[in-house]
C-alpha cells in the first residue's frame, strides 16, 4: 500500500522470516556461527533458543541456504505429533518410500535407517531441523534421542536442530531427559537486538526493500523511540515500523517522526490490549480515525491483530487520550520511581509531566 508512496519495491517490515532480510548483528553471526559448526563437525543435536520474535526462524531459513548442496534436510515446523506421525513427516520430507499401507514405527525406523545409510555411502549428509521444539512431547524428544543411534563406526548419520523458545531448555533440564541433553553438542541462547542495533537494522531492512540512502523516512527520535520500547526485539520492531509507516502515507507525511511512531504505538496497543482504554474511547478514536484516513486507517488496525502476544509484554507507551506517560505492567513489578506520581482513572500509575514534544 505505502511502498510505492515511499520509492520501496517491496514492504521492508514484513514479519514472514525472509532471509533476504536478516540483520546478522554480533548476535545473529555468534547464532549462525553455532548451527554451522554444529552442522559441519558432525555433531549430535543442535539447540538454538531466544525469546519469541528474535529472529530464530529467520537464521535458521539462513543456514539452509549455507548448507552445502551434500546435505539433505528435513524440515518439521509443527511439532505437536504423535511419535507415528512424526517419523511420517520425517520421510516424507526426505522422500523416502514407505511400502506397508500400514507402517508401524519399526517399519518408518528401518527404512530411513536404510536411507541414511545410503546417503552417507554416497557423501551426503541429512539434518533435521525441528522449528517451536519446545511444544515436542517428552515421548517425542526420547524418539529423537533414539534416532540419534542410527550411526557407523565413526559418525552419527543424522543431525538434529532443535530451535525453541526458552521453554525449551527448562524442558530439557528434566532428569527424564538427562541422556538427550547430554547429547546436544551445540547451543546458542538468542538475546534481543541492542539499543545501538536498533538504527542500523531499520536502515538495514529499508536498504533490502529498495529504499534510498539520501531518503531518511524514519527520524532520529522516532527509531530511539522504537528501540525503547520494542526491547530490542526484531519482530516489534518490524510490526510498529510497518503501521508507522503506514501513519505516515495515510497522513502524506514524507518520513515517519516521532508523533507518527507514537500513535502507531498507541493505536495498536489499543487493539492488543484492550483493557488498558475503556471500550468507549477506544470507539470514539476508530471512528474519528476512520473518518480522517477512510480504508488505510481500518486496513492499520486490523493487521494489528496478528502481533498480540508480542506487543502485550513490550510496549512502553504513552495514553492516546491524555498526554500523560503510562506505564503497562502485565505483571506485577516495582513502578518506575518518579518525583510526584498519582493514580490515573484506570488504576495505573502515571507522572505528571508531560511527554516530550518531538523536536526535529
Amino acid at each position: 500500500m505505502y511502498t510505492r508512496y515511499f520509492g520501496l519495491t517491496e514492504k521492508p517490515f514484513a514479519i514472514a522470516p525472509n532471509p533476504r532480510y536478516l540483520f546478522m548483528s554480533e548476535l545473529h553471526r555468534e547464532a549462525m556461527a553455532h548451527l554451522l559448526y554444529g552442522t559441519s563437525s558432525e555433531g549430535c543435536i543442535i539447540l538454538l533458543t531466544g525469546d519469541v520474535g528474535t529472529g530464530k526462524t529467520t537464521v535458521c531459513r539462513c543456514l539452509i541456504d549455507q548448507l552445502p548442496d551434500t546435505t539433505d534436510i528435513a524440515m518439521i515446523l509443527n511439532p505437536k505429533l504423535t511419535i507415528t506421525d512424526l517419523f511420517e513427516t520425517i520421510c516424507e520430507e526426505l522422500k523416502i518410500p514407505i511400502p506397508a499401507a500400514t507402517p508401524s514405527i519399526k517399519t518408518y525406523i528401518d527404512q530411513l535407517n536404510a536411507y541414511l545409510l545410503d546417503a552417507h555411502s554416497k557423501g551426503r549428509n541429512t539434518t533435521l531441523i525441528i522449528d517451536e521444539a519446545q511444544k515436542l512431547d517428552v515421548e517425542i524428544l526420547e524418539q529423537l534421542r533414539l534416532l540419534t543411534n542410527l550411526e557407523t563406526n565413526t559418525q552419527k548419520l543424522l543431525q538434529i536442530v532443535l530451535i525453541g523458545q526458552p521453554e525449551l531448555q527448562e524442558l530439557l533440564c528434566d532428569p527424564k531427559l538427562s541422556q538427550i541433553n547430554q547429547r546436544i553438542t551445540t547451543r546458542y541462547h538468542l538475546e534481543p537486538l541492542q539499543a545501538v542495533d536498533v538504527t542500523t537494522y531499520i536502515l538495514h531492512r529499508l536498504a533490502i526493500a529498495g529504499g534510498n540512502s539520501r531518503n531518511v523516512l524514519f527520524s532520529k527520535q522516532a527509531i530511539q523511540y522504537v528501540a525503547k520500547v520494542s526491547n530490542g526485539i526484531p519482530r516489534v520492531i518490524n510490526v510498529l515500523c510497518d503501521h508507522a509507516l503506514l501513519g505516515a502515507y495515510a497522513n502524506n507525511r514524507d518520513h515517519v517522526s516521532l508523533d507518527i511512531m507514537k500513535k502507531a504505538t498507541r493505536e495498536l496497543e489499543a487493539i492488543t490490549n484492550p483493557k488498558a482504554y475503556p471500550a468507549k474511547n477506544i470507539a470514539i478514536a476508530i471512528v474519528l480515525l476512520l473518518l480522517v484516513v477512510g480504508v488505510p486507517a481500518s486496513l492499520y488496525f486490523l493487521d494489528a491483530r496478528d502481533n498480540i502476544a508480542l506487543l502485550k509484554n513490550n510496549v512502553v507507551l504513552l495514553s492516546p487520550f491524555t498526554d500523560k506517560k503510562v506505564i503497562m505492567q502485565p505483571q506485577a513489578s516495582t513502578p518506575a520511581p518518579s518525583s510526584t506520581s498519582k493514580k490515573n482513572q484506570h488504576g495505573a500509575e502515571a507522572t505528571t509531566q508531560d511527554s516530550p514534544a518531538d523536536k526535529e
